[in-house]
C-alpha cells in the first residue's frame, strides 16, 4: 500500500480593519489552538505567536526594541520580522512562529489550518 497524504484545508480568519491599525498597535487573538499577536511598527504589520516559546509567558506586555520583541519574564529577544531568537538568558529555545498577514478588502487576516 502507498503512503496516503492528509490534506488539511486552510481557512481565512479576519483579524482587524485597516482603519483601526496604527504604529504601536498590538492585539492578541486566540483562534482554535493558535495564540497570535498582531503588531504594527513603522507602517509594517507582523503576526507572531503571542507566547514566548521559552516558558510560554504571554508576550502581550513585551517591550519592542528596534525590531526585537523582548519577553518581560527572562529578557529573551526575538526578531519581529522572522521570529528568530536573537538573545537568551537561560537555555536557548526555538524561534517564534510567524504567520503571513493577508490583506483582504478593508482588513487584515490570516490563513490557518482548519
Amino acid at each position: 500500500m502507498g503512503n496516503s497524504l492528509l490534506i488539511v484545508p486552510m481557512r481565512y480568519y479576519s483579524l482587524e480593519k485597516y482603519i483601526n491599525l496604527f504604529d504601536g498597535y498590538r492585539k492578541v487573538f486566540k483562534i482554535d489552538s493558535h495564540n497570535l499577536m498582531l503588531l504594527q511598527l513603522d507602517g509594517a504589520r507582523y503576526l507572531i505567536e503571542s507566547n514566548c516559546p521559552h516558558r510560554e509567558y504571554p508576550l502581550s506586555s513585551s517591550d519592542v526594541s528596534g525590531m526585537e520583541l523582548v519577553c518581560p519574564q527572562h529578557a529573551y529577544r526575538f526578531d519581529i520580522r522572522n521570529g528568530e531568537l536573537t538573545h537568551f538568558s537561560e537555555e536557548p529555545c526555538r524561534n517564534l512562529r510567524c504567520y503571513e498577514v493577508i490583506d483582504r478588502d478593508n482588513e487584515v487576516g490570516v490563513m490557518l489550518d482548519g
